[in-house]
């Protein structure tokens, strides 16, 4: 029952979800700049220098936060991650949501762990909607040429 009900939560979700139609083609940095609703999470990527790794072969899962999940943060927090000298602080906080391989949906499993690029794993939960670590999954299954987007509502953090 519970899976069923989440995956009618997806595709009620990614039908809401308005990609571009090419996003299967596109890599997931492109995907993302053509949704519109991920412009502070692309800058950051940039000012990582993770652009060509995410454009890379994969394949990538992405649990991406939206630009309301970066402006939830504290006053300063993004302007700070995004200085040069925080350069390597920002490339842990983006690899933390970047799990290696493609992790649809219909792949999560409750309680389950995933390790993030970053090398802390996360988890997911799917009871009463899915979550990854705090973070809810918004959209599901945006796929693109080299992975595929979750979309989150908050910004997840590596453990210190």
């Amino acid at each position: 029952m519970i899976r069923r009900t989440f995956l009618a939560m997806t595709v009620a979700a990614t039908t809401a979800f308005a990609a571009p139609a090419f996003a299967q083609d596109a890599d997931i940095v492109d995907t993302a700049i053509a949704a519109g609703d991920f412009t502070t999470l692309v800058a950051a990527v940039q000012a990582a220098g993770l652009v060509e790794t995410l454009k890379g072969e994969g394949p990538f899962t992405v649990f991406a936060p939206t630009d309301a999940a970066f402006a939830a943060l504290p006053a300063g927090t993004v302007e700070d991650l995004l200085k040069p000298e925080n350069k390597e602080q920002l490339a842990a906080v983006l690899t933390y949501h970047v799990v290696p391989g493609k992790v649809m949906s219909t792949d999560l499993t409750n309680g389950m762990t995933a390790a993030t690029v970053q090398g802390a794993d996360v988890t997911i939960m799917t009871e009463g909607g899915v979550k990854v670590n705090a973070a809810n999954v918004t959209t599901a299954d945006i796929e693109a040429s080299n992975g595929v987007i979750h979309v989150i509502d908050a910004v997840i953090l590596p453990p210190m």
